[in-house]
């Protein structure tokens, strides 16, 4: 079901990967969060893509290693970042990162949804492994989709407006998912703690990961600690009712401490 890896090693998704520069608002909260502390910190920027958080978090930090399971993605960011020394990158996969011994970075980053695009055993995997490879009482932040926010999405009434163009727009893009989605029904949805999409990510060429709130904080409970949820768009910090019942975020960051 998860065969997304032939995806990132698409000639047309690396080139528009290695295009990509802005921080998301989330991301810049947390940039600005740790900026007394970036200098001495050793960050491990997972799922690195063409090195869009690179531009950024490198040029902070006392040492930066980007990786990514697609060697193509790779391959771009050693092109785009020649000249830049302070910044090191390694093929490598979350599930196993055996070449980094434990506790060995302060910061760990997992960004643009990319935990979300392997099944629920190889997430479980991935948490297990970064909480080895980083530092007790360092951090971890990473985003997730919102199954909350998608299920209102799925929700045939919620797409009618008064303006009727953003009413056709609205209708295609649920034609769309219920015709790459004929077994997810909205029923289903309401009463699942996450699950599998077929979304509008590069065309629906994705199955995508979707999982609400308290599932989400369950799942870290093992390894992690002090959990706050961001706004990807706004970047504002999320009250536990808010993430969980009202905020419309198709996607969440979470920052935990490593226990």
């Amino acid at each position: 079901m998860f065969d997304n890896k032939h995806t990132y090693l698409s000639v047309g998704i690396v080139k528009y990967y290695a295009q990509l520069k802005a921080l998301q608002p989330a991301e810049q909260t947390i940039l600005d969060l740790f900026k007394d502390r970036w200098s001495s910190i050793k960050m491990l920027d997972i799922g690195v893509g063409g090195g869009r958080t690179t531009l950024h978090f490198s040029q902070a930090t006392a040492d930066y290693t980007g990786i990514d399971y697609s060697a193509a993605m790779i391959a771009a960011c050693k092109t785009r970042f020649s000249a830049s020394p302070q910044a090191s990158f390694e093929i490598a996969d979350a599930r196993d990162m055996s070449q980094f011994e434990d506790d060995s970075f302060d910061f760990i980053l997992f960004s643009f949804n990319g935990i979300d695009y392997i099944s629920h055993a190889d997430r479980l995997k991935v948490f297990q492994e970064i909480s080895r490879v980083g530092k007790s009482g360092g951090h971890f932040c990473f985003s997730s989709h919102n199954l909350q926010a998608f299920e209102r999405e799925f929700n045939f009434r919620r797409q009618l407006r008064f303006n009727p163009l953003k009413t056709y727009t609205n209708l295609v893009m649920f034609v769309l998912l219920r015709t790459f989605n004929p077994s997810l029904m909205l029923q289903k949805l309401k009463t699942a703690a996450h699950a599998i999409v077929k979304d509008e990510s590069h065309n629906f060429r994705l199955n995508t990961y979707y999982v609400r709130h308290q599932e989400q904080l369950d799942q870290l409970e093992p390894n992690f600690s002090d959990v706050k949820s961001y706004s990807w768009s706004s970047g504002l910090e999320l009250t536990h009712e808010q993430a969980s019942n009202t905020t419309s975020d198709l996607w969440l960051y979470y920052l935990c401490t490593i226990n």
